[in-house]
């Protein structure tokens, strides 16, 4: 241990009036913007960090980075900035006593919120650009963890916000030198402090392994991947976080070849890609499914949270799909089969699929604004098991976040008890329950005031007492409208409400339109349309979504005219 004390600094700074969470905790910006404005990364983690309430007993917080995201910044600002103002601010406080770090700084969001679970850490730090294109051209961001291990709520977030636009100093601890890549304690003294602040590296994965372990048969999954009637399984890391927990769990635990995985080396601008598992971007994935070769195949986002699922030929399995799927099948995983299923919880704008699973198995359903950080106080107070959303996030309470690999694990675990292929169970679901056609429509990259006033309009067009019963004629369909609203949430467990997250139209034959502005960053807007359509009839159960829902799309774009507005003439992603 190195006993020469190290000078902690306090820095003069100004405040940034943009520095207002976007949700959860979280600040996600251009690289550039982060890059040129001074000191514009340590004083927003100053004010994260002032933010937290702590008592003596919190002796842990918890910071990482996620590789693929952070790399972009190493040209400027390498990891060791926010270690230096976390041990200075900690060390002030007199409250904290060590930080916990992912070797060589890598660990994907769920075992981040594994992680402060376990070792009951007063929070966490996460360094991400997400499912968004990183390095030097992208985004990069910084996102808090509460110490539940999920997102910070609404009131954190507003209280960072409050702290930055005062923020006048921070400190630093500009020679503090800590060793990612070696595993163990490390132990400092800092400058007119009695006691040595530890710094621990742990294995990325060893600790979220074990949790899985805990919650799946894994023997089963294993003799799915390697018996006599083994399937072949294709898995995308994207190059973002999840290469080393991709070939740790999946190939090295669970026997998968070596060459079932595919880009597991993190790249700072993610191979050129967004690293989003949809079909517009995990295109390497798609085109080896489609061969017919790979019975399996599943996609990350850079962090982990998100997913996607395919099946042989190419198969897509949406999102909300998937969640209705995985609830319908929880007794194929021990973990439920012990721990019961209390409830769901979906996304307002995730389709009604799961509801139909729910009203089957009689448990309830909860309807929240997007963001995990509403399913967390439902998982707190016991009343939800499972939760989902349409951007492809699945998790349980196993959590407080959103687990792709989780998710992943699940449908390998319903086909080893099922014995059938992707295809077919998707399919058998869709007999017994019905088929929700689904799609999403992105306008990324609008000019915000536009975006806004859209919305603003549309708001004012739908809530309207003579939109009321209105129908829409579109070709052979006609669509009532049963009603309408701007989405509110009351949380069940504490009386908060949400206002204003999103415009619903909803028809008399439970077909939707939906319309919402995404709120992840600050410079371009992005507005989605979703819609939804119900068919009983498995006759009915083969065709194209798009062609089922282009009168509905045909509506959506009549009453926003958003090409007409914006000079667009089609979405930027569908999904």
């Amino acid at each position: 241990m190195d006993r020469t004390p190290i000078p902690v600094l306090t820095v003069q700074t100004a405040p940034y009036e943009d520095q207002r969470p976007t949700g959860g905790g979280g600040l996600r910006r251009p690289t550039g913007l982060f890059e040129s404005q001074r000191n514009y990364l340590p004083n927003f983690v100053q004010s994260l960090l002032s933010s937290i309430s702590m008592q003596p007993t919190h002796v842990c917080i918890f910071l990482c980075k996620r590789i693929g995201s952070i790399l972009g910044l190493y040209s400027f600002y390498p990891i060791h900035i926010y270690l230096y103002v976390c041990v200075c601010l900690l060390i002030f406080k007199s409250l904290i006593g060590r930080l916990v770090i992912g070797q060589n700084g890598i660990l994907s969001t769920p075992a981040v919120s594994c992680i402060i679970r376990k070792i009951k850490a007063a929070g966490g730090i996460i360094l991400t650009a997400s499912h968004s294109p990183g390095g030097p051209g992208g985004e990069f961001g910084v996102k808090f963890e509460v110490a539940n291990g999920g997102p910070a709520p609404d009131i954190v977030s507003d209280k960072i916000y409050q702290i930055s636009k005062t923020l006048e100093e921070y400190a630093i601890c500009p020679d503090l030198r800590v060793d990612l890549s070696r595993l163990g304690r490390q132990e400092f003294d800092l400058e007119n402090k009695f006691k040595p602040f530890r710094v621990e590296i742990v294995d990325s994965v060893d600790i979220y392994l074990n949790l899985l372990r805990s919650i799946f048969d894994f023997n089963a999954i294993r003799n799915l991947l390697t018996g006599p009637k083994q399937i072949k399984i294709r898995i995308d890391a994207m190059n973002g976080v999840m290469g080393p927990y991709v070939r740790r769990i999946l190939c090295d635990e669970l026997g998968a070849p070596a060459n079932s995985a595919i880009n597991c080396i993190p790249l700072e601008d993610f191979g050129g890609q967004p690293p989003d598992p949809n079909l517009t971007y995990a295109t390497a994935l798609l085109e080896a499914m489609r061969g017919g070769e790979y019975g399996f195949g599943a996609a990350f986002d850079a962090d982990g949270d998100r997913y996607m699922i395919l099946g042989q030929n190419g198969f897509f399995v949406n999102a909300s799909d998937s969640l209705a799927i995985i609830a319908a099948n929880l007794s194929c995983i021990p973990y439920f089969c012990q721990m019961g299923v209390r409830g769901f919880g979906r996304s307002m704008p995730t389709s009604t699929a799961l509801d139909k699973v729910a009203k089957a198995m009689k448990v309830p359903v909860y309807e929240t604004p997007t963001g995990w950080r509403y399913f967390s106080n439902l998982m707190d107070s016991g009343r939800c098991s499972l939760c989902g959303e349409e951007s492809f996030g699945t998790g349980s309470d196993h959590l407080r976040e959103k687990d792709g690999l989780w998710a992943v694990l699940v449908w390998l675990s319903i086909l080893a008890a099922r014995k059938q292929s992707v295809e077919e169970i998707v399919r058998d679901h869709w007999t017994k329950f019905g088929r929700h056609y689904y799609c999403r429509f992105d306008y990324e990259a609008l000019e915000p005031r536009t975006a806004y006033f859209i919305m603003r309009d549309l708001e004012t067009l739908i809530t309207d007492k003579s939109f009321s019963h209105q129908q829409f004629a579109v070709g052979n369909n006609i669509y009532s409208v049963e009603r309408t609203d701007s989405f509110e949430y009351i949380d069940p467990v504490d009386g908060t409400v949400t206002k204003r997250q999103g415009l619903r139209i909803i028809f008399s034959d439970a077909s939707r339109l939906i319309f919402r502005m995404s709120a992840s960053s600050h410079v371009r807007a992005t507005l989605r349309i979703y819609a939804e359509s119900y068919e009983k009839d498995p006759s009915q159960h083969n065709k194209e979504p798009q062609a089922v829902l282009s009168p509905l799309i045909a509506i959506a774009l009549k009453i926003s005219q958003i090409h007409e507005r914006t000079g667009r003439k089609g979405p930027t992603v569908i999904t």
